[in-house]
């Protein structure tokens, strides 16, 4: 039986693949493709990960930490790109990298849920040479990984109704030169934001310095307390984003969102932004002064 668990979920693969085959043959291709994965594993194992399968040229790989698998990610790249047995016709062999945080379902050798295809979904959005992130990822990301991201797009992952903001690493040196300046005006118009949440006669105040998150579910240790039989354990978290707060639902029935603007969202195993003000169900759609009804009110 499968066991729930928040990870960091990193997809590689070796960009341009059916080229090798067709150029090099079968036998050159594979011996190509195998230093590649050798690479892969090796960073992910060297940095706390673990290798979950492999998929031809792909690597799916697992992380209990964001920084560590960034830590990973730029040693796949760095070593890639310098390997000296990775030139094709004086072309060098290149690999893409995705990544993603979430609750997924751990089974003996594999991984589930939506976090997984989230992670697909930037890989599959990442070009040669590059590490696509969420905005998940990048809100837990040490100062000095963040300083070293940008944003370049956003994406609206399958089952999810809300755009996520999209970044990229820059892990070569010259990159993160380029980015300093910009980096320095962000920090300086940095506006500190919060929400105000309200259950049960309790009213909780976040900020993204202070205080940047806080848990619900039926579990007593929750910051807030929602019984009911459609609310998990650990049903839900908000959490600071990249200047707005994130639901981020970690539960078998999901969370719904109602904003004051009559927009309506659902989030199962996933997250999405908080803005305005508005009401959250957990397990169910939310209604005035009910017991899985939680009030929002965010400062934007």
């Amino acid at each position: 039986m499968g066991m729930d668990k928040n990870l960091v979920i990193l997809f590689a693969d070796v960009v341009g693949s059916t080229r090798l085959f067709e150029e090099l043959g079968d036998e050159a291709a594979r011996d190509i493709i195998a230093i590649c994965l050798g690479v892969m594993r090796s960073a992910t194992e060297q940095h706390g990960g673990k290798v979950i399968k492999t998929m031809g040229d792909e690597v799916m790989a697992t992380f209990d930490d964001c920084d560590g698998a960034m830590d990973a990610a730029v040693q796949m790249q760095t070593e890639i790109t310098a390997h000296p047995g990775l030139t094709v016709d004086r072309q060098q062999v290149a690999i893409r990298i995705g990544a993603h945080v979430g609750p997924v379902v751990v089974e003996e050798r594999d991984v589930y849920g939506a976090a997984v295809h989230t992670a697909n979904r930037m890989t599959s959005q990442a070009k040669a040479q590059q590490i696509i992130i969420t905005e998940a990822i990048y809100a837990r990301l040490a100062p000095e990984w963040q300083q070293a991201s940008r944003r370049v797009d956003v994406a609206v992952p399958r089952g999810q109704h809300g755009e996520i903001a999209v970044y990229e690493v820059l892990w070569q040196g010259e990159d993160v030169t380029s980015m300093l300046p910009a980096i320095a005006t962000i920090t300086e118009q940095h506006r500190p934001f919060h929400i105000k949440l309200r259950y049960g006669g309790k009213e909780i105040i976040l900020d993204d310095r202070q205080r940047p998150s806080l848990s619900m579910g039926r579990g007593q240790e929750n910051d807030l307390v929602v019984k009911g039989n459609l609310v998990s354990r650990l049903h839900a978290r908000v959490e600071a984003g990249k200047n707005r707060f994130m639901l981020v639902d970690e539960s078998t029935n999901g969370s719904f969102v109602h904003t004051s603007q009559g927009e309506e969202s659902f989030v199962r195993r996933d997250s999405i932004p908080l803005k305005g003000s508005g009401v959250i169900g957990l397990g169910r759609l939310p209604e005035p002064e009910s017991f899985h009804t939680i009030e929002y009110i965010c400062d934007d």
